[in-house]
C-alpha cells in the first residue's frame, strides 16, 4: 500500500504535520509532496523543518500566479512527480484545506485513480466571493473520504449529498498546538522582550477578498489608527505589497501605537496568541487555534463570514466585518468586558490525526 501527502501552504504543513507524524510512528510508507506557491515557497519551507517534517520526497515550486495558470501548472508538476515513485502502487492521497493546489492536487489524484481523503472537509463559509469557498466544495465532491472537523461539517457535507464517506475526526490544528506547545517556551521570552508593549492586540490579515480591495484596505488602516489598544502586526508579504501599491504603507509606519513584524514562524506565532489581549485577524486557522484550551483567546473575525462557526457558538469569535465602526465597537466592548471561554476546544480533543490515519488503515486494508 501506498499514501501520497501532499503540502504547499504554511497551514496545510501545520494542520498535515500531526497526520505525518502519525504514519512516521506507524511505519507507514508515504510519498510526502511539498508545492510552495511563488512567493510563499521559502518561507514554507522553513516550517518544514521547524515542524521536523522529514524531507520531501518531491518538491516543487509553483512560479504563476493566476489561479487558473497555476492549478494546470500544479497537476502537470504533480503527475510528473508522482509518476517518479511508478514503482509504488499509488493508492489514497491526504490533501487539506482549500487552496487552489490543494483542488489541483485532488483533481489529478482523481485523474490517476488515486483515492483522496480530504483533511478538513465540509467547512462552508456560504459567501462565493471567497474563492477558497469555490475550492473546498469541489474538493469535497471528489473526495472518497471525507474527514469532517465537526458535526456541523458533517451536516453540510450530507446536506451537499457528497458521494464519498464521511468521517467525524476533530481538527488537526488542535492536535498541533498540542504536539508543538513545549516548543513555545524556547521562544516565548525573546519574543515577550522584543515587543513594546505589555497589553496588545495581534492583528492579521491576508485574505484576497480584504488585501486586494483598495477600499477595504483603506478601513482597515482607519481601524489600525484609531484601536484603543496597541496592536502588534505581523505583516503577510501579500498584505504589505497591497499596502505599498496603494500607498498606504507609510500610514501604517508611522502609526505610534503599533508594532510591525516579519512574518513569524509557528512557535513565534503562538506565543503573540498566548500573551495578546485580543486577537483580530481573517485568517481561518487562528479561529481555530484560539479554542485550544492553553490559548483560549477572543477574537474579533475581519470578515463578513466564518466557515468555523463553531468558534462563533462557543463564544471565542465575534465575526464583526471590515466597517471601522463596527469593529472599534466591538473592540472597546470586549476589552471593557469579562470575556468567559470554554475550557474545551469544540474542534476536537487533539486525537484527530490518529482517527485519520485508522480510517486510511482500515480502508487500504479492507
Amino acid at each position: 500500500m501506498s499514501i501520497v501527502v501532499v503540502v504547499g501552504t504554511r497551514p496545510e504543513i501545520i494542520k498535515m504535520a500531526p497526520v505525518i507524524k502519525e504514519l512516521e510512528k506507524r511505519g507507514l510508507e508515504f510519498t510526502f509532496t511539498y508545492t510552495g506557491q511563488h512567493y510563499d515557497y521559502e518561507m514554507s519551507y522553513i516550517f518544514l523543518k521547524e515542524l521536523e517534517l522529514p524531507d520531501p520526497n518531491e518538491s516543487f515550486e509553483l512560479e504563476n500566479h493566476n489561479p487558473a495558470s497555476q492549478m494546470g501548472e500544479m497537476m502537470i508538476k504533480l503527475e510528473k512527480a508522482l509518476e517518479k515513485h511508478n514503482g509504488r502502487k499509488h493508492e489514497v492521497m491526504l490533501i487539506q484545506g482549500d487552496t487552489n493546489t490543494m483542488l489541483a492536487a485532488g483533481l489529478t489524484a482523481l485523474k490517476l485513480g488515486i483515492r483522496v481523503g480530504h483533511v478538513e472537509a465540509g467547512l462552508r463559509s456560504f459567501d462565493w466571493r471567497m474563492p477558497e469557498e469555490h475550492n473546498r466544495r469541489m474538493i469535497d465532491h471528489v473526495s472518497h473520504y471525507l474527514f469532517a472537523p465537526t458535526e456541523i461539517a458533517r451536516r453540510n457535507l450530507l446536506e451537499e449529498h457528497v458521494w464519498g464517506e464521511i468521517f467525524i475526526t476533530g481538527n488537526t490544528i488542535i492536535d498541533a498546538v498540542d504536539m508543538y506547545f513545549q516548543k513555545i517556551s524556547k521562544v516565548e521570552d525573546r519574543i515577550l522582550q522584543q515587543l513594546k508593549f505589555i497589553e496588545y492586540a495581534l492583528v492579521t490579515l491576508h485574505r484576497a477578498e480584504n488585501v486586494d480591495n483598495p477600499q477595504i484596505l483603506r478601513d482597515f488602516v482607519r481601524i489600525l489608527k484609531k484601536s484603543p489598544i496597541p496592536i502588534v502586526f505581523p505583516v503577510h508579504p501579500r498584505t504589505r505589497k497591497r499596502l505599498q501599491e496603494y500607498g498606504l504603507w507609510s500610514e501604517v509606519k508611522e502609526i505610534p501605537h503599533i508594532q510591525i513584524l516579519p512574518p513569524k514562524g509557528y512557535f513565534e506565532f503562538l506565543a503573540l496568541m498566548k500573551n495578546a489581549k485580543v486577537i483580530m485577524t481573517d485568517s481561518g486557522g487562528v479561529q481555530e487555534e484560539v479554542t485550544h484550551p492553553k490559548i483560549r483567546k477572543p477574537v474579533l473575525v475581519l470578515r463578513n463570514s466564518t466557515e468555523r462557526p463553531e468558534a462563533v457558538i462557543h463564544g471565542f469569535a465575534r465575526v464583526v466585518g471590515v466597517n471601522p465602526v463596527v469593529v472599534l465597537a466591538e473592540l472597546e466592548k470586549i476589552l471593557s468586558e469579562e470575556v468567559r471561554l470554554p475550557d474545551y476546544s469544540p474542534f476536537g480533543d487533539g486525537k484527530a490525526s490518529v482517527k485519520i490515519v485508522d480510517i486510511v488503515l482500515s480502508k487500504l486494508e479492507a
